[in-house]
């Protein structure tokens, strides 16, 4: 099996999303030809507006290889937008839980399928004060070592514009552009047949962002910081600038953490 049909629900959820989103932007999508006609794949794809699950969807629903999305369970629960997600088949993410690696289970399941599950590596809205691509998770890493899927980096712009993370008032004028460019898969062969630890499964994720980074430096034709926005360090460093000078001989014990977590 290649290609996921459609079904009713996600048909139903494009018949209603699609005709606002064509007001509300304009396109420009670019490499298309990217996304794998045949087999099972992931989409890693930056996350800069609560707005891009439709924009970005959009997007990949009409390359013809529908996503499944990985999302936070509370969507799954009630009303019509339980209905459609659970219908749709996107896969509900229980965090902080003993059932939160049952997504990735399920994400590999569905990649062997020969399906296409759609990863924001970042896990939320970036926080980066530019709109960069910060600090990632390493799940997508983990589920493309474990299947060796091809992985297709996918950089987005504009759903921000109208939209940015965080805020709740849209900016609907002028128009926007919702842009889109989709890179070649990124090659990880180097960390295949390695033990799959944390270091690695780190390293594996740098590679991943580096190459989405890459793709929306050039959709924005502006460089990239040289280091990526690291949320847990910054908050770190803040409660370091604004403790007493006695506590700051040493060095907060959330910096320590970060060298040896994910």
């Amino acid at each position: 099996m290649s290609r996921r049909k459609v079904g009713f629900w996600y048909h139903l959820a494009a018949v209603l999303a699609k005709p606002p989103l064509i007001l509300l932007f304009k396109r420009d999508w670019r490499g298309a030809e990217n996304i794998p006609a045949d087999g099972g794949f992931i989409t890693v794809v930056n996350h800069n507006s609560h707005l891009d699950p439709f924009a970005y969807g959009h997007f990949q629903y009409n390359t013809g290889r529908v996503p499944r999305f990985l999302a936070k369970s509370s969507l799954f629960t009630d009303g019509f937008v339980g209905a459609v997600m659970r219908g749709s088949g996107q896969i509900p993410v229980y965090r902080d839980s003993t059932d939160a690696r049952g997504a990735f289970r399920a994400a590999m399941d569905a990649v062997e399928r020969g399906e296409c599950v759609a990863f924001y590596p970042e896990g939320t809205l970036t926080r980066d004060p530019d709109q960069w691509p910060m600090t990632a998770r390493t799940g997508a890493a983990r589920v493309a070592l474990q299947t060796k899927c091809p992985v297709v980096p996918i950089a987005q712009w504009g759903a921000n514009e109208l939209l940015p993370p965080y805020s709740k008032k849209a900016s609907l004028f002028p128009r926007k552009t919702h842009r889109v460019l989709v890179g070649t898969p990124v090659d990880l062969s180097a960390f295949y047949g390695r033990a799959i630890t944390q270091d690695l499964l780190r390293e594996a994720t740098e590679v991943i962002m580096a190459a989405i980074t890459e793709l929306l430096v050039q959709l924005r034709g502006e460089p990239a910081p040289e280091v990526p926005y690291d949320p847990r360090r910054a908050r770190a460093l803040e409660r370091r600038k604004s403790a007493p000078v006695a506590e700051h001989d040493s060095a907060p014990a959330e910096l320590e953490e970060d060298k040896g977590t994910t």
